[in-house]
């Protein structure tokens, strides 16, 4: 048993194996380094006979800023997800812009008030005429 576990141990994988694979797979790992330039004003002190003159300097400090950008690729359930996540806040705008657009629609629109009094001395009529008729319906 012992002897099985030696060799299991022996046998795994190495870190740049699973490296090899990943940067297959689309990983990166970059480093990136930004250059500050600061520049100071310094004053430096010198004697000139009997008094004490300044000078003024300009000095300028450069400061290099070193940090690694990774991209690490996203699992075929991490883009599914975010696709669906997409498509499915697309068809909730769209379902609330066609209500929006309906009750703009109905809203605007007023009722047609010549059509309800014609309608109304059409049948009116109607009536009156079928009070006279010789033969009912």
């Amino acid at each position: 048993m012992r002897l099985f576990l030696l060799i299991l141990l022996l046998s795994s994988c190495s870190a740049n194996y699973h490296l090899g694979k990943a940067i297959k797979k689309g990983y990166r790992c970059e480093e990136v380094a930004d250059t500050f330039v600061i520049n100071s004003i310094d004053s430096i002190p010198y004697v000139l006979r009997d008094s004490i003159m300044w000078e003024r300097v300009i000095v300028q400090k450069d400061t290099i800023v070193h940090y690694k950008r990774s991209f690490v690729p996203k699992t075929r359930l991490q883009t599914r997800i975010e696709y669906k996540l997409k498509r499915d806040t697309l068809r909730m705008i769209e379902k609330v812009e066609v209500v929006k657009y309906k009750t703009e629609k109905h809203k605007n629109k007023k009722p047609n008030l010549w059509l309800f009094i014609i309608g109304f001395g059409i049948g009116f009529l109607a009536k009156w005429l079928m009070k006279f008729a010789k033969y009912t319906l």
